[in-house]
This record gives structure tokens, C-alpha cells and sequence, in this order.
């Protein structure tokens, strides 16, 4: 897979991984209608709560849909059962995924009878993959290298390429890790942070306020917004990069030490797992005036231009960074200014901005906000 492997495996996967999201539009004009037409979906979804109070992860719809369109070829309907399936079983794993007890049969395996939650998320787990191997089957009966429609008919064309050469890496069990991968990771990234952006919008209504007059000063009343339109929109672009630095979405990944490495004084030996912490960056008081505020000035000059900061890395750094980076910068872009466009969001009947709750109720595979309701006004 792309996360869990290491040396020329490791490098294989992700070399092929990119080039084939990128043919497949990833960062993109291409993948940006897609995106317009899934904001579309989700904008008709919101509209049919008519103004009532709805969760926070009804946003997630649109986000995973998007990657769903690349891993499969073709988006889902909201009310799709696969899709609903899939939807339940990533939200169990991720919360499973940061469960202490998970981590504790980590580092004590041998203790294994008495944790069971490894079991519990191995077995949905497994429940993801039985419906990804009715989607490689349906790819491989259907191949056709004029035509690759998703990034499983890339890994099927790739692995039937390699048929006859010795030691591929594109066997069966590589492609369902590294499709495994992008289910689980690229999904709950964005969805989270979309939730965040317009939690975030709630708490602080004048900085929603002032995101709106700039689409109305520069998008085209009846259009939407394009990922080119963020150049003439700096305080929304700021806005969205505080966002993410703020909420430090996934901040300790684990890496592990490729050489004998000696560290501040310390001896790191090959083949150790360390573990970075992105809070250490995205909240240190030598970077950032104000670390724990809310606060899109980190991201502006005195002149309200867009200011690039050097210890902004939410999608982390070096040769294991990201991979979806430019995907999810559209993606978050596109949704927010689209959403923003057409509601205002405000919290429910009897809820204040104050009573808004920014901490994080249990760590999950990413930092996600408290189960929060929001009401969706239409704007004229």
C-alpha cells in the first residue's frame, strides 16, 4: 500500500499512484467540474432541510463522493446503500483507529487476548475490502487501456501489464492495500476539515460575513467560484488556510528512521518508529502572534494581501507528504466559497456562538469537532 510500505514497494506505489491520480485529473480543470457538479448535489441536500437544524456530517457526503469518483469512475447517490455502507464502516474504523486500547496492543502485542478492538477493526476492515473486490472484479471484466476510468482500472491495467514479469509489485495484495489507503485516508481529510470550516464560520459569524461581500465583489452573480478565483479572494484564502492550521487535523503520523540517525543528542537506530508532531509547527507562539486564537491575520499582510507562511504544513512535509494535497485544496475551496455562496450558516434555536464547542470529543484517526447541529440559511 502507500502508507504502511517502505523502500522500492513503497516508492513504486506512490510514483504510480500519483501519475495515475493526475491522468485521472487530480489538481486539475477536470476533476474541478467534477467537483462543481458534486457541489451541486450537496448544496440540493442542504436546501431540503429548509432551514432546520441538520449535523455537521451531512457536509461529508460531497468530499468522499469526490474521492469515490476517482478510486471508482463514477460518483454515488446520497442515498446509495454501497455508499451508506461505506460511509458507516469508514467512520467505525477511524474511530477505532484512535482508540488508546489500539494502541496499546501497538506497543504490547503480546497482550493481545486482552484487546479487542483491533479484532473488531480488522474484521470492518474487512468488510471495506469485500466491496472493493466486487469493484476490481467488475474493472477486470470490463478492462479496456483505451479508457481508464478510475484508479482500480489503472492498478488492474498495470498489474495485467506486468502479467508476465517476475517480481511485480502490483500483485493483488498491493492493489487492494493501496486502494484501501485512499478509502480510509482520502476521505476522512477533507470531510473533517469541511465540517471544521463551517463550524468555524458559526463561531465567528463576522468573519463569514466578510467571506460572503468578498464572492459577491468577485464572483459573478448566477456562477461559481473557481479554483483560479482564489488569487483575487485573499481573505477567503486566508480564512481557509487558518482553518486548517488551526484545527491541526492529523497531527502525529507515524514515520520510521530509514538510517542510524542522531537527533538534538539523541540516537535514533534504524527501523525506529518516531513520531513527528505537525502541533509543534502549526502552534508554535515563534511563528504564529496569536497560536490558539482563531485567527486569519496569520495569513495576511497590513495590506490585506494573501501571505504564504513557512511553517504552515498540514498536509506535512518530505518525500511521504500528501499526496492529495492539490486535490484537497480544490476540493475545500470549491465546497466553502460554493456553500458559503448560497447559505449563511448559523448555529441551531437556542444555541449562542459562545456555547459552540471547539474541542475535540475523542481522538479519532483525525482531530474531529464535537457532534454539532447548524441550520443553513438561504441567502437572497
Amino acid at each position: 500500500g502507500l502508507f504502511f510500505s517502505i523502500g522500492e514497494l513503497w516508492r513504486t506505489t506512490r510514483r504510480f499512484t500519483v501519475s495515475s491520480m493526475r491522468n485521472l485529473g487530480m489538481g486539475k480543470k477536470m476533476i474541478e467540474g467534477r467537483i462543481s457538479e458534486e457541489l451541486h448535489f450537496l448544496i440540493e441536500m442542504i436546501k431540503s432541510f429548509k432551514g432546520e437544524p441538520f449535523s455537521l456530517t451531512s457536509f461529508n457526503c460531497a468530499p468522499i463522493n469526490i474521492t469515490f469518483v476517482l478510486l471508482f469512475g463514477d460518483r454515488f447517490d446520497y442515498t446509495d446503500p454501497t455508499f451508506l455502507t461505506l460511509l458507516r464502516l469508514i467512520d467505525e474504523v477511524m474511530i477505532l483507529l484512535g482508540s488508546p486500547y489500539l494502541n496499546y496492543f501497538n506497543f504490547y502485542p503480546f497482550l493481545g487476548f486482552l484487546f479487542k478492538t483491533h479484532k473488531i477493526m480488522l474484521g470492518k476492515i474487512e468488510d471495506v475490502r469485500v466491496i472493493l473486490r466486487q469493484y476490481m472484479k467488475a474493472s477486470r471484466e470490463d478492462i479496456n487501456e483505451n479508457s481508464v476510468r478510475s484508479y482500480i482500472d489503472a492498478l488492474i491495467f498495470k498489474q495485467q501489464e506486468e502479467k508476465n514479469k517476475k517480481d511485480s509489485l502490483f500483485h493483488d495484495d498491493n492493489l487492494m492495500a493501496s486502494i484501501l489507503d485512499l478509502v480510509m485516508a482520502g476521505t476522512e481529510t477533507i470531510a473533517t476539515t469541511l465540517q471544521w470550516s463551517i463550524l468555524l464560520m458559526m463561531k465567528y459569524p463576522e468573519i463569514q460575513k466578510k467571506v460572503q461581500e468578498e464572492i459577491g465583489r468577485t464572483v459573478k452573480a448566477g456562477s461559481w467560484a473557481t479554483y483560479e478565483d482564489r488569487k483575487n479572494m485573499p481573505f477567503t484564502n486566508a480564512v481557509l488556510h487558518e482553518v486548517q492550521r488551526f484545527i491541526t487535523l492529523l497531527p502525529h503520523v507515524p514515520r520510521c528512521t530509514a538510517v542510524d540517525t542522531h537527533f538534538r543528542g539523541y540516537f535514533l537506530p534504524k527501523g525506529i518508529i518516531v513520531i513527528p508532531s505537525l502541533t509543534s509547527v502549526l502552534m508554535d507562539k515563534t511563528q504564529w502572534e496569536t497560536p490558539h486564537q482563531f485567527n486569519p491575520n496569520h495569513f495576511l499582510d497590513a495590506e490585506g494581501n494573501f501571505v504564504k507562511r513557512e511553517a504552515f504544513l498540514p498536509f506535512s512535509t518530505g518525500r511521504r507528504n500528501c499526496i492529495g494535497e492539490s486535490l484537497a485544496k480544490m476540493e475545500l475551496f470549491v465546497f466553502f466559497v460554493g456553500l458559503l455562496q448560497t447559505f449563511t450558516f448559523q448555529p441551531q434555536p437556542g444555541v449562542s456562538e459562545s456555547d459552540l464547542d471547539l474541542t475535540v470529543p475523542q481522538t479519532t484517526f483525525t482531530l474531529r469537532p464535537q457532534p454539532q447541529a447548524t441550520c443553513a440559511v438561504l441567502r437572497e
